[in-house]
């Protein structure tokens, strides 16, 4: 059945390769952002530049509804650089809560029935991920909650905003916590990138032989889920009876030292690390899957090597090019 969908935050990297996908399979697609889509030329759908922390902005949007389905991608966020600093705390709460208060109010107003979310790996409690060999965060984890970042605790608060909204107003509200997807189109000179496009930037910018920064030690750990297998669990949610909130991540765990020696060698550069200071974040995240696998039977089917190094040539594309135009 051929449905008319509405993607916010679709100029976004999960949200360019959601809609890619979406209207593949034939559907509608009205994408909304503040900022105008990239890679998606070749794509057929609407799109309507707008900022979702303006509430008539929102309103405007919805009344091009009814839509069958809603994904809230649309957030104030970005890698450890960015999330960690706490520089942007108060924009990043403000903001997203902002956007996600006007949808759910919208979603009542225009009588909408079913929207994903798409939660964070950043509100598992910090205590739970102090051992980097051993983290642990299985969905009912999260409290007593501890998220290490503001950005965490606003994904917590809107989690919970969302499930009020099912119980208080029947919308069907789907929820993932999303860990560390990565892949081509996303973020990768800005800032806002995070560890594999970052470690994919600075191997492809290196000269051979040569360093690369690394933050901290680099034996902090984390899983890392490639896109395409985040987009196969968000459907297989938004096609279920369940509501979440699921673990959408990899178990595949990795040290970041390890994950720059994987992009070294798909490079063939001849690299020596520069341990300095930055942002880390928590000292191991890793995703838990048993829940999703047993009620959804999802699991994540790309290995990291295969997705790195659909990465890697992605960016060092990007970078070639960039130096080209110099």
């Amino acid at each position: 059945m051929r449905k008319y969908i509405l993607v916010c935050g679709g100029s976004g990297f999960i949200g360019t390769h959601l809609i890619k996908k979406l209207v593949n399979e034939g559907h509608k697609v009205l994408s909304v952002d503040i900022s105008n889509p990239m890679h998606q030329e070749s794509i057929n759908f609407e799109f309507i530049q707008g900022d979702l922390r303006d509430y008539s902005k929102c309103i405007e949007i919805m009344k091009n509804g009814p839509f069958d389905e809603i994904y809230q991608l649309a957030a104030d966020m970005g890698g450890a650089g960015y999330i960690f600093t706490g520089d942007s705390d108060a924009d990043i709460i403000t903001n997203s809560a902002l956007i996600n208060i006007n949808i759910l109010k919208c979603c009542v107003t225009f009588d909408c029935k079913k929207i994903f979310y798409s939660s964070s790996a950043c509100i598992y409690p910090q205590h739970n991920q102090l051992d980097a060999l051993n983290p642990y965060c299985e969905e009912s984890s999260a409290y007593p909650a501890d998220p290490d970042s503001e950005y965490g605790w606003e994904k917590l608060f809107s989690e919970r905003l969302y499930f009020s909204y099912q119980k208080n107003y029947g919308i069907d509200v789907k929820v993932a916590r999303f860990h560390n997807v990565y892949g081509p189109f996303g973020a990768w000179n800005n800032g806002k990138e995070k560890a594999p496009s970052a470690i994919c930037r600075k191997v492809a910018e290196a000269t051979n032989p040569g360093t690369i920064e690394i933050w901290g030690d680099g034996n902090q750990t984390r899983t890392f889920l490639y896109i395409d297998d985040c987009l196969d669990g968000v459907q297989k949610l938004m096609d279920s009876n369940f509501h979440g909130p699921y673990n959408i991540g990899s178990e595949e765990l990795i040290s970041i030292n390890n994950l720059a020696k994987m992009a070294m060698e798909i490079s063939g550069k001849d690299l020596k690390f520069e341990h300095i200071e930055g942002p880390m974040g928590v000292r191991g995240r890793s995703s838990h899957n048993l829940k999703v696998r047993s009620d959804l039977g999802w699991q994540p089917e790309t290995s990291l090597q295969e997705g790195l190094e659909k990465t890697f040539h992605w960016i060092n594309h990007q970078v070639q090019e960039a130096l080209q135009t110099k």
